[in-house]
């Protein structure tokens, strides 16, 4: 038995091997609420053009609603002999009716039509994945609020550096996510060009208007090249791109997440809403949420190199190779979305130790620079000058075994004598992390200024907690 949809060009059926090969249907069936919207729109377009009758158009729209209707129940049956979502739905058309139904694929293919399809779902995906990463802003912001004067170390080489404020590293994960939502909007703004009417790949002779079809799927234009409009996969290419470097911010925070919660920082603790244990070791409790956002940045990563080594040598116009274009993108965008979603409710839920984090912070001579800096400013020293006083201070320190303001006046006077009893001020943590009131710096009403605006710019955009 020949499939029928390709016409009388063939005299048999595919083996069972080319069917298993070539059905798409399998993965692209997600597909099937965008193929029902641009074929109707696209049937409304031939109407409008005098290309169907009015009673084709409304026996064909019918026909649509009703499949739509059956797949949402559960009731329509996906067929693998029938390739993709695209076959399946013209053919229960047939079913429903007749003949009819073969004039839906009048000046079209299924390479516009999958096309306009997977632009559709991508930019419905961006959407919700924008969506997300708000509500993950709002999380990180409100909680930067909270935590705005509580002290932890600052890092760099994951060695304690300078103190910071909890909040103030908050706040640096809202950035990273502000400049993910922009790379994704900028994607959709891209992408918002409708490729249907291009057909195969020369277009049509058919008066068609493309700008109707454009106008009733919200795409701002319609594509302007037919060759390009069917093998043009830039939108998912970068939508992937966008979504690695995502996970790549996701992955960060996440290992964070893993080391506060470790014993040997003590900073934080998950409840057992995003906790695991161990099922021979009692004791445990695992940030396995955090390792497994950690992880999925490897799909997700190897989802745009996929893509991309699919089309790296294809000539104009369509080939059977972009048929592999779907499955990494739905894997991506599942796994980012989930991601997005664990952190937002991580990020809620940690209990943070403020008393371990200040101890901490005020570890390993984290006031170092604030003891070169006060050199600087109060004695008029050069700061590479203040900067070598200060290392003798520490090495004088670390002799001793402690903190540099645990430190008598007198040792402190032994490398620079016009040293005074002030500098004690500068050498507490919270203090520090209080004085650095610049531009983006870690001060407690630095946080809570930047913290407060983007709560109001998040929920003016209608971020609700």
């Amino acid at each position: 038995m020949t499939n029928t949809m390709w016409g009388g060009r063939f005299a048999s059926s595919p083996s069972d091997i080319m069917e298993d090969i070539n059905a798409s249907i399998d993965f692209d069936k997600r597909l099937w609420r965008h193929d029902i919207e641009a074929s109707k729109a696209h049937v409304a377009m031939l109407e409008a053009t005098g290309i169907l009758a009015p009673e084709e158009t409304a026996k064909i729209t019918e026909g649509l609603d009703q499949i739509l209707a059956e797949i949402e129940a559960g009731d329509f049956k996906f067929s693998r002999a029938l390739e993709d979502i695209h076959l399946n739905i013209e053919n229960r058309l047939k079913e429903i009716i007749g003949p009819v139904a073969g004039k839906l694929h009048t000046a079209r293919s299924r390479n516009d039509q999958v096309a306009t399809d997977f632009k559709l779902y991508v930019r419905d995906e961006i959407g919700l994945i924008e969506a997300g990463l708000a509500q993950l802003q709002l999380a990180l912001s409100t909680r930067a609020f909270e935590e705005a004067a509580t002290v932890m170390p600052g890092f760099t080489h994951l060695q304690t550096a300078q103190p910071v404020t909890f909040g103030h590293h908050c706040l640096a994960y809202v950035e990273m996510f502000a400049r993910d939502r922009g790379r994704f909007a900028d994607a959709a703004k891209r992408l918002n060009e409708c490729p249907l009417g291009s057909a195969a790949l020369a277009g049509t002779s058919f008066p068609i208007d493309r700008h109707h079809t454009a106008r009733a799927l919200q795409f701002d234009r319609p594509t302007a090249n037919s060759l390009d409009s069917v093998s043009d996969r830039d939108f998912a290419l970068e939508t992937l791109a966008a979504a690695s470097i995502t996970a790549i911010h996701l992955s960060r925070l996440a290992e964070e997440i893993v080391l506060w919660t470790s014993p040997q920082f003590g900073f934080a603790r998950l409840s057992d809403s995003f906790s695991t244990g161990s099922s021979i070791m009692p004791q445990k409790r695992n940030p396995d949420a955090a390792e497994l956002v950690r992880a999925k940045t490897g799909r997700i990563a190897g989802a745009f190199q996929a893509l991309l080594m699919v089309m790296k040598g294809l000539p104009l116009a369509y080939a059977k190779d972009m048929q592999e274009d779907k499955e990494p993108v739905f894997d991506a965008v599942d796994a980012l979305k989930l991601g997005i979603s664990a952190l937002a409710g991580m990020i809620s839920d940690l209990d943070m130790d403020a008393k371990a984090m200040k101890k901490a912070a005020g570890s390993e001579y984290s006031t170092a620079t604030d003891l070169a800096d006060w050199l600087a400013q109060t004695l008029d020293i050069p700061f590479r000058e203040a900067h070598h006083i200060t290392g003798s201070i520490v090495a004088l320190a670390e002799k001793k075994g402690k903190d540099l303001n645990r430190l008598h006046l007198s040792d402190l006077q032994s490398a620079e004598p016009r040293i005074t009893e002030d500098v004690f001020d500068v050498l507490d943590p919270a203090r520090s992390a209080k004085s650095r009131r610049s531009l983006g710096g870690t001060a407690p009403s630095n946080v809570r200024r930047e913290a407060k605006r983007w709560i109001k710019r998040l929920e003016k955009d209608g971020v609700s907690r």
